[in-house]
């Protein structure tokens, strides 16, 4: 055949077709699973896109329009070779020629315009779904974020959303661009010839399944190779770590991780071995497909029992729309799999944004000025439960503490002293009770209120990795640089910030790492500074530390308690000695109450807890 009928039918289309986004695709099991456990409601996925029905509209026409335009292309090449070239007709030819011209410039705006759209929906529908998903996080209390991993939000946030973006964006387009496709060139085959369709409803089934059955073979190897190099990797990580070869040398197992080792290692020798054959029966068997399905064309085509009196145009017509039948044929097989994959995507999301609002704002939140608030904390009859536990981690706890007034709660490890701490400043709600300030439940006060009413100093310093002054007005955006330098004086911390060559500026590091610990605790305390809170909660703010480093942020918290109602959570008892009252809680419960003199005279919990602080104390002295 001449030039046109071998590129037409060179045997082989373009294996990228093939093996590019036409390969053949399985669900996985985690996606499956996720739809099992949590079934998606597809009237919910649907009204995220109901605002978009327009430009959604648009899309579904422009799809249409280009899938049956692009089928003109073969009729204007038998025109050519049928009619035009054979008998000279210019006239003919320059239609035709510049009718493919036209389809492909068509063609390719729709295809500009439908990408603008649905990319733009997408991201609309992204963006809608990531501010929700934000919101609803940040809503959930502090229980939440202790037993879900940091990771899995992380991932719902930006895995699962980004996800979702090429379902809508690419996904759902190239469904609809394949079936209409496919719709298009069988019509089309048809009418061109009926005999040679035929041909290929007979060849094509058995053809695509064999490929579809190699491709899935090899796929299954790469998962078991690509799982058995994590395992690897995950050996290397822990026993070539600081931490692992320590632990390797002082309990002996060189030899056994050695072992253990080779024989993963041996294990991917045998699946790269399988990969690679089965990569190769994946390409022989494509080239004998793909080499036979226009072998047996010629054959039906060049038989004159068969022909049907056939043109070298149709022919050449024909072969083009078979040998781009096989991609929107694939897409349309592999539809299965990526609407599980889909729908596992939203039914991830939508899991996270049906969580309840552990805690719910008020619709009408009682007003509290912090101006004017006295500070009065009153804990009345409460308990907390965290979920699945067994027993509460407080136990109807009652406590009052007058305005400006300090309150101790001491106790061993466990004894549900910060459980009661992230219930004072509502980080949590309790199971039964209530907490009144100024005798408003905490409840019903609007929650950023609440934040300037309560301020928290925790043990675990938070700094954003920003500057220091960033980080400072947070508690008050509005702050002037004197105002920053006088909360930093009252913290103690104010001279060794000077003393930096950057001052205010000086970022701080991921974490704070620039700074030391009692430095960041400092920070922080001159951060509540500025927030001039009415209640402060102190949970454990100056364990961990050493003498002088403590000394110095035991004044700067001296300094922000003078005036407000403060409770502190002490694990060192030399802090809470000059407090109005003392509460000892033993798994929840309080099993003693007084001020430390008397309680250390009735020689109960807090007299023995105090024997073994001054015990530690001496030991490490």
């Amino acid at each position: 055949m001449p030039g046109p009928m071998g590129n037409s039918l060179g045997g082989t289309p373009r294996m990228g077709a093939v093996l590019g986004p036409g390969r053949p695709q399985r669900a996985s099991r985690a996606d499956r699973h996720q739809l099992e456990v949590r079934p998606l409601d597809l009237r919910r996925v649907t009204r995220l896109f109901t605002p978009h029905k327009p430009a959604l509209s648009v899309v579904t026409v422009a799809i249409v329009i280009t899938s049956i335009v692009g089928m003109a292309q073969p009729f204007f090449i038998r025109a050519i070779v049928d009619q035009a070239i054979p008998h000279q007709d210019v006239t003919l030819l320059l239609w035709c020629v510049g009718g493919m011209l036209g389809v492909t410039v068509v063609s390719q705006l729709l295809g500009v315009l439908q990408t603008w759209l649905a990319t733009g929906v997408g991201q609309r529908v992204m963006h809608r779904l990531r501010t929700d998903l934000f919101d609803t996080v940040q809503r959930q209390s502090l229980g939440f974020f202790t037993r879900t991993r940091a990771g899995e939000v992380q991932s719902r946030l930006t895995n699962d959303v980004a996800g979702m973006q090429s379902v809508v964006t690419d996904t759902a387009t190239s469904i609809a661009s394949n079936v209409t496709t496919l719709i298009a060139t069988i019509v089309a085959m048809s009418a061109l010839s009926w005999r040679l369709t035929l041909l290929s409803a007979i060849i094509l089934p058995p053809a695509i399944w064999l490929t579809r059955r190699v491709a899935l073979m090899r796929r299954e190897i790469t998962t078991r190779q690509q799982e058995r190099l994590a395992e690897l990797q995950s050996q290397i990580n822990d026993g070539l770590s600081v931490s692992g070869v320590l632990l390797s040398k002082t309990l002996g197992l060189g030899p056994q991780q050695s072992a253990h080792f080779a024989e993963g290692s041996r294990g991917l020798v045998d699946l790269e071995l399988e990969s690679q054959l089965a990569g190769r029966w994946r390409m022989a068997t494509m080239q004998i497909i793909f080499a036979a399905i226009p072998a047996a064309i010629y054959l039906v085509a060049g038989l004159p029992a068969t022909s049907g009196g056939m043109t070298i145009g149709t022919l050449i017509a024909f072969s083009t729309l078979q040998a781009g039948i096989f991609r929107p044929l694939m897409g349309v097989l592999n539809t299965g799999a990526q609407l599980i994959t889909a729908g596992a995507l939203f039914s991830r999301v939508f899991e996270f944004l049906d969580l309840d609002d552990a805690l719910p704002v008020s619709a009408q939140p009682v007003p509290l000025d912090p101006a004017t608030a006295r500070g009065e904390l009153r804990v009345d009859h409460v308990s907390y439960t965290y979920p699945g536990a067994e027993r509460p981690a407080v136990d109807d706890l009652t406590v009052a503490v007058p305005p400006g007034g300090s309150l101790a709660l001491v106790g061993a490890t466990g004894s549900g002293k910060s459980t009661a701490a992230s219930l004072l400043s509502r980080l949590m709600d309790p199971t039964e009770g209530r907490i009144l300030l100024d005798g408003v439940d905490l409840r019903d006060l609007d929650p950023q209120q609440l934040t300037h009413l309560v301020g928290v100093v925790t043990q675990e310093t938070y700094l954003v990795h920003d500057s220091i002054r960033a980080n400072l007005l947070l508690a008050k955006p509005d702050a002037t640089d004197a105002e920053l330098w006088d909360a930093l004086g009252a913290a103690q911390i104010a001279d060794h910030i000077a003393a930096l060559p950057d001052g205010l500026s000086t970022r701080v590091g991921e974490r704070g790492y620039r700074f030391s610990g009692g430095e960041k605790q400092r920070i922080a305390v001159a951060r509540t500074i500025l927030r001039d809170p009415v209640v402060l909660i102190l949970d454990e703010a100056t364990s961990a530390l050493d003498n002088e480093t403590e000394r110095a942020l035991q004044e700067a918290i001296d300094r922000l308690s003078r005036g407000r109602t403060t409770v502190t959570i002490a694990h060192r008892l030399s802090t809470i000695e000059d407090a109005d009252e003392v509460l000892v809680l033993d798994h929840g419960r309080t099993v003693e109450r007084g001020t430390h003199e008397g309680l250390l005279g009735a020689g109960g919990v807090y007299a023995t807890l105090a024997r073994r602080a001054q015990a530690r104390q001496e030991a490490a002295a």
